[in-house]
């Protein structure tokens, strides 16, 4: 067990390009699978939406912005694989999302790290990592397609 995720994928498209994919809400709700319409995301303030992920349409997407930096750098918090609707999550610890992007020759790097996972309770702790693990890969695949390369 480790406290981080640590996911990248390379990019087919120039920084400004992968930046409106990631820190404009209603494009990242196109890619990552929740409803953000009509929201932005502004350091300080939340940012809600149901799930649209078949499957997990039954969730919210919860967030917490913490940062962001123009062209390089979102950050956010939220509680892992939260996916019991019976289960209020809101007393437990969140895990730390930053979202980095590096110019390439030939497009961008874009890096995601989840940390903080050592403070989730031993109760659900692996299984959140390794569900946010997989979530992760799948979401690399994701903004690839999104960005169709």
């Amino acid at each position: 067990m480790t406290d981080r995720i640590e996911k990248e994928v390379r990019l087919k498209a120039p920084p400004a390009e992968v930046w409106k994919a990631l820190a404009n809400a209603e494009t990242f709700g196109q890619w990552f699978g929740v409803a953000l319409q009509g929201q932005q995301f502004k350091v300080g303030s939340p940012t809600r939406g149901h799930i649209t992920y078949p499957g997990y349409e039954h969730l919210k997407f919860d967030v917490q912005v913490e940062r962001i930096e123009q062209e390089h750098l979102l950050a956010f918090r939220w509680h892992p694989y939260a996916v019991d609707p019976a289960v209020d999550y809101s007393q437990e610890p969140t895990t730390h999302v930053v979202f980095q992007l590096q110019e390439l020759a030939d497009g961008t790097l874009l890096r995601v790290v989840e940390s903080g996972f050592e403070k989730i309770p031993a109760a659900r702790r692996d299984e959140a990592f390794k569900m946010n693990s997989n979530g992760w890969n799948e979401q690399m695949k994701n903004i690839q397609k999104y960005l169709k390369g």
